[in-house]
């Protein structure tokens, strides 16, 4: 039976840096009914990632903004509750992209059935999901770390940056996590076992880095910007390949940047002086490559080299708290929200 109900989360107005709740706006409408060649989706769990900020600005990037008065997106796992869809039946969990709402319709474009059998369905979302294919991708195919080479990474306690240094490790790289408080840092370095750890809200914070890195630093997956790759840049060596994923300690930035000393022309000069390698991704650009990564890191997490942790907070009315506190960095581990008991 199709529920009578459904609750959305819509993006009420476009935020000026850190967003508010009042950007958001919950909603209950009618569910939606499917046509033929349709079915109804049951959202069991909706993933809360970094890159949901910049879609609620009306600016261009490499996808379109979320328009006003829309739900706002994300991905998704949910179940089948009711087919018109030939591929479809009713019992079947899928992985989709259907937003903040509790039921989406879809004509299964883009659908990918999941087996309960093989991993929890919420790891389609982290560590088996676009964030984990984030890391292992940005990693492998820019970073390409050999052994005996230090890999850093920043936000390691999260769900890309606890995957990259893992793989690092897997690859014979120096794991080096950079998180923020004692917690976080001995998540990385006692339970996923990253070589060394360094506390990104020490005051000492850049010597700290340093002494961790004292043959340097070859390959940094970014994922912060500000002051943690301040204190990066200057430990790249010659030949240093940088992965940039995220940037979330701007992400929260008004337009107009603050006045400040412009160190383009340093950055420009070690670039070509240390032949050094900055490339920007976006993890679709890699597409072809997501069976490969499903195999390895499904074996990974099988055999308990590729661990993870999920943050899960209960209730689609909780999501837009939890998001504004994942920009703050209060979230530890994956960030999910769970939508039905």
């Amino acid at each position: 039976m199709t529920p009578a109900r459904n609750q959305r989360v819509l993006l009420a107005s476009r935020p000026e840096g850190l967003p508010r709740p009042d950007n958001f706006r919950i909603v209950e409408e009618p569910c939606p009914v499917p046509a033929d060649g349709q079915l109804l989706l049951e959202i069991l769990y909706l993933s809360l990632d970094p890159y949901m900020r910049g879609r609620m600005d009306d600016a261009k990037s490499y996808a379109e903004p979320v328009a006003l008065g829309a739900v706002m997106e994300g991905g998704t796992v949910a179940r089948v509750i009711a087919s018109r869809h030939a591929q479809y039946a009713v019992g079947d969990i899928v992985l989709s992209h259907s937003g903040w709402q509790r039921y989406a319709l879809s004509d299964g474009l883009g659908l990918r059935k999941l087996d309960p059998s093989v991993a929890p369905p919420s790891t389609a979302l982290g560590v088996l999901g676009m964030p984990g294919f984030t890391a292992w991708a940005g990693l492998l195919q820019i970073g390409r770390p050999r052994a005996g080479e230090t890999v850093v990474v920043a936000a390691a306690s999260g769900a890309v940056g606890s995957a990259v240094g893992q793989i690092a490790s897997i690859q014979g790289a120096r794991a080096v996590g950079i998180a923020g408080g004692p917690d976080k840092c001995a998540f990385v370095r006692d339970e996923l076992g990253f070589d060394a750890v360094v506390d990104h809200r020490a005051p000492d914070f850049a010597q700290q880095l340093a002494s961790a890195c004292p043959q340097g630093i070859d390959v940094y997956f970014e994922n912060v910007g500000g002051k943690v790759w301040d204190a990066v840049f200057p430990l790249l060596n010659d030949f240093a390949r940088v992965p940039v994923c995220g940037l979330i300690a701007q992400y929260n930035a008004l337009p107009q940047a603050a006045p400040g000393v412009d160190r383009l022309a340093l950055l420009m000069r070690d670039v070509l002086t240390k032949s050094l390698n900055i490339r920007g991704f976006i993890q679709r650009e890699f597409a072809e490559l997501r069976p490969a990564f499903l195999q390895e890191a499904q074996g990974w997490v099988g055999d308990g080299r590729l661990r993870y942790r999920e943050h899960i907070v209960e209730g689609l009315d909780k999501a837009p708290a939890a998001f504004i506190d994942l920009l703050q960095g209060r979230n530890f581990g994956k960030l999910i929200v769970k939508l039905t008991q």
